[in-house]
């Protein structure tokens, strides 16, 4: 597992990796927050970043936001203080650990495996979600073009989705892709619902 420490302090920067070493971890860069990082840090492709900020100003947490939405990539964010505000922005941005005042290195590998597991679940949910996203839109597509072969033949809607599909089936094809043809081909002619 690849992992990236984003830190400016050489001492704290030391605390996460002898944290990370001694939980068995061998292949972690530190990459200070300066210059184009973010480029750089694309082109490293870790699996987990930790960003150790310590007291950090509004300016550089918007900064390791950035970050974070860039890389989708488990993170675990190290701060010293916090409020509301940051701890929202943080979530928001997709932060997957956000530790206040806990840079332990004995605290270091449970709290990447938390970012690692709720990155992983968050992005399960949001499979499943664009998924349930995409079969309402093609249920849609599909109901359109129902009453499209309902209107223009004088179907029952059982009858419009069974034309649909056996189309679907002839011609090797989603029963989507037929109905957005239909619909597409009803809207030429002048004929669309």
């Amino acid at each position: 597992m690849r992992i990236v420490i984003i830190d400016d302090s050489g001492l704290r920067a030391t605390v996460l990796e002898e944290g990370l070493r001694e939980a068995g971890y061998d292949d972690i860069h530190i990459v200070p927050p300066r210059g184009a990082f973010v480029a750089r840090l694309e082109r490293m492709a870790p699996d987990v970043v930790l960003m150790d900020l310590g007291s950090p100003s509004r300016d550089t947490l918007e900064e390791m936001l950035t970050v974070s939405r860039a890389l989708a990539r488990p993170i675990a964010m190290f701060v010293d203080q916090s409020d509301e505000a940051m701890i929202g922005a943080a979530i928001d941005a997709g932060v997957s650990a956000y530790v206040v005042d806990g840079l332990r290195k004995e605290r270091v590998k449970p709290v990447l495996e938390l970012a690692v597991r709720r990155f992983n679940a968050f992005a399960r949910i949001q499979a499943e979600l664009d998924e349930a996203r995409g079969a309402l839109s093609d249920r849609k597509v599909i109901d359109r073009a129902k009453s499209i072969l309902m209107a223009q033949r004088n179907l029952s809607e059982q009858e419009a989705y069974s034309l649909l599909r056996s189309s679907a089936m002839n011609q090797g094809k989603k029963i989507v892709d037929v109905a957005q043809a239909l619909i597409t081909a009803s809207e030429l002619l002048g004929g669309g619902l």
